[in-house]
């Protein structure tokens, strides 16, 4: 049975007019019903001729991950805990921003970075997700968006479980179907895609032209990335750099350096002022995330006079520093924190 999630457009046309004979004025709407409408079951495609959708469920399944667990924070958060097909479990995140939403978006169950900051990344890994997986969680959560009346699905961040360049063949054929025009219609600059790091990959996502990029550096050293990155740090820091100096960007686009700010570890001035000397020369800006602490894990939080010192002096040096707005903190909106409290994960 074919997972119609799983086929691209090409592949959805080849699969109606090869498989099932079907006429090709059906591929686009049956596309559309997928993506743009959102539907889950066959039988709600209905201007399809019935003997095509019954055609269509006999070689053909469609399902959206289940809704295992909602959580909403008092800051607007939603948080969802989704049920694969398989029973593994990933989470997903809505945030609101200014008027739209926000979705952290899952790429494996689980993750085989080992960060040592991360939820997830305790975990271990289980497996890559599948397209299906993926962009079944733009389906569910907009759809819930939409069931609670509240604000649209405008930006997305491949920032949640697992480590998106380590799926990279999916993560490129998911990226091509959002922006596809008669689908989700999401325009790369609408789309970022966060990773820790590698450079062939990068180099790949680069040329694809499909989204954003956003490092996880949380580092101005190479020794100190050792230590909290050890898995990620197998990248020297020098050679990430400059293949991020090579990756193609638009006049106004700029490369954005994610840093989390763990107390007494990376949040110094002294750490700033590596920052400095490693950034100040280039094409980018530092997002700064305050550390939310989960349970068993080996950090404090920074202390916030601290981070905004932290801010300011990256300021003061002429790079552009924004800190993030901890989210959710409530729900345990930080990756892999709802999951690890499941019993049945």
């Amino acid at each position: 049975m074919i997972d119609l999630l799983d086929l691209d457009y090409d592949e959805l046309e080849a699969f109606i007019s090869k498989e099932l004979k079907g006429p090709k004025f059906r591929v686009k709407q049956i596309w559309q019903w997928l993506w743009q409408k959102g539907v889950s079951d066959i039988d709600g495609m209905s201007n399809i001729a019935k003997g095509l959708r019954e055609s269509l469920k006999s070689k053909a399944f469609l399902k959206h991950p289940d809704v295992d667990v909602v959580q909403t924070s008092k800051d607007g958060t939603i948080k969802l805990l989704l049920r694969l097909a398989d029973g593994a479990l990933v989470e997903t995140v809505l945030i609101p921003m200014e008027g739209r939403y926000t979705q952290c978006l899952s790429t494996q169950v689980g993750c085989a970075m080992a960060c040592t900051f991360c939820s997830t990344g305790l975990m271990g890994f289980e497996r890559n997700m599948t397209m299906s997986e993926i962009l079944g969680q733009v389906l569910v959560g907009r759809a819930y968006l939409q069931e609670k009346g509240l604000n649209p699905l405008k930006n997305l961040v491949f920032m949640g479980m697992g480590e998106p360049l380590l799926n990279l063949d999916v993560l490129i054929k998911s990226l091509q179907t959002l922006n596809n025009t008669d689908g989700l219609s999401f325009v790369p600059r609408r789309i970022t895609v966060s990773s820790v790091g590698f450079v062939k990959q990068l180099e790949v996502l680069g040329a694809s032209e499909l989204t954003l990029p956003a490092i996880s550096l949380h580092a101005p050293n190479q020794e100190l990335r050792e230590k909290i990155m050890p898995k990620a740090a197998q990248t020297d820091l020098q050679d990430l750099l400059s293949a991020m100096d090579r990756y193609p960007l638009k006049p106004r686009e700029r490369v954005t350096y994610e840093y989390l700010l763990l107390g007494g570890v990376n949040d110094s001035i002294d750490h700033a002022k590596q920052l400095v000397r490693l950034l100040g020369h280039r094409k980018c800006k530092v997002n700064l995330i305050a550390y939310n602490p989960g349970e068993d894990l080996l950090y404090e939080a920074p202390d916030p006079a601290q981070v905004l010192a932290f801010e300011k002096y990256l300021w003061d040096k002429d790079i552009t520093a924004t800190i993030r707005r901890s989210m959710g903190q409530d729900i345990k909106a930080a990756c892999g924190q709802l999951k690890a409290t499941r019993k049945d994960s």
